[in-house]
C-alpha cells in the first residue's frame, strides 16, 4: 500500500526581498507567518514529505517566479519541492527546475494556454507538472438550473465547482470536474487542488470536492484547503483517495508538528513513511 504523504504549504509573496510566508483566510485577510528558508529547513527536519512553494502574487502581479529564493531553500532541504505561481512558459518549468525544483504547479497560465501543459509535459516530464485547481462551490437550488456543469449534492445543498484564477482574484465559469479531467488529457501528472471556501477557515477540507474530483482522473490529488487539526487530514484520507494532504497554518503556528500528525495516522491505521 502507498503511504499517504504530509505536504506542508509555504504560500509567499515578495514584500521584502528575502520573501516572506504568509496565511489568510479564503485567499483574504492575509498575515505575516515566518521566512521561507526557515519554515522549509523545519518541515524537512520534521520529516514531511514533500514542501509546496507559492508564490501567491506573482501571477497577479505579471512578474516571474522567486527563483532566487527557491534557490536558497534547496541548499539545506533534501526533499521533493513543488514550486508554482507565475510560471508561463516552458523555459520557467527549466529555470524552477534548475533552481531546485522537483515539480512546477500552474493554474492561471494553463487555463489561458491549456496547451502549456502538453509542452511541458513533454519537455520536463508529465512527473513534474501539476495543475492546480482553486475551486469554489456555486451553490444552485436545482440541478438543471446548470446542465453544463457537474452538479453534485453536499450536505449544504446542490453545488457545482468553479475554478479561479490570479490567486482567487478571478472567477472563470470552468467546472473543475470538467477542467481536471482536461488537464490530465493534456499531461498534468498529478493536481493541487484548494477549496477557497476551506482555505486558512481550520474547519476542515472540503470532502465533496476532493472526492469529485479524486474519482473522476486517474492522476494523483493532493488535499488543500481548511486543516484544523490532525482528525481533519484523517478524515479526507478515510473519506477520499487522495494521495496526499497539504496543510499550512497548523504548522506555521506551531499548533501541531510534522511527527505528531503522522504518529496520529499512524495510529489509526493510515499508511505514513515515519
Amino acid at each position: 500500500m502507498l503511504t499517504k504523504r504530509i505536504i506542508p504549504c509555504l504560500d509567499c509573496d515578495l514584500q521584502v526581498p528575502e520573501g516572506r510566508v504568509v496565511k489568510g483566510v479564503e485567499f483574504k485577510e492575509i498575515k505575516y507567518a515566518g521566512n521561507p528558508v526557515d519554515l522549509a529547513t523545519r518541515y524537512y527536519e520534521e520529516g514531511a514529505d514533500e514542501i509546496v512553494v507559492l508564490d501567491i502574487t506573482a501571477s497577479h502581479e505579471r512578474r516571474a517566479t522567486m527563483s532566487e529564493v527557491i534557490d536558497r531553500l534547496t541548499e539545506n532541504v533534501f526533499m521533493p519541492i513543488c514550486v508554482g505561481g507565475g510560471i508561463r512558459k516552458v523555459d520557467d518549468y527549466i529555470k524552477m527546475l534548475r533552481a531546485g525544483a522537483d515539480k512546477c504547479s500552474i493554474n492561471t497560465a494553463a487555463i489561458k494556454n491549456p496547451q502549456l501543459l502538453t509542452e511541458a509535459s513533454k519537455v520536463v516530464g508529465s512527473q513534474a507538472v501539476v495543475i492546480g485547481i482553486d475551486a469554489k462551490r456555486r451553490y444552485i437550488d436545482n440541478p438543471d438550473e446548470e446542465p453544463d456543469k457537474n452538479v453534485i449534492y453536499t450536505n449544504k445543498g446542490y453545488c457545482w465547482f468553479d475554478c479561479s484564477i490570479y490567486g482567487g482574484r478571478e472567477f472563470t465559469g470552468i467546472d473543475a470536474i470538467d477542467w481536471a479531467l482536461k488537464c490530465q488529457e493534456l499531461g498534468a501528472g498529478e493536481i493541487l487542488l484548494t477549496s477557497m471556501d476551506g482555505d486558512g477557515t481550520q474547519e476542515g477540507y472540503d470532502i465533496a470536492l476532493n472526492k469529485a474530483i479524486n474519482d473522476a482522473v486517474d492522476i494523483p490529488v493532493i488535499a488543500s484547503g481548511g486543516v484544523g487539526e490532525p482528525k481533519d487530514i484523517l478524515e479526507v484520507f478515510e473519506k477520499t483517495d487522495v494521495s496526499a494532504a497539504l496543510a499550512a497554518s497548523i504548522f506555521h503556528f506551531n499548533q501541531y508538528s510534522i511527527g505528531e500528525v503522522k504518529n496520529y495516522l499512524k495510529e489509526n491505521n493510515v499508511p505514513v513513511r515515519l
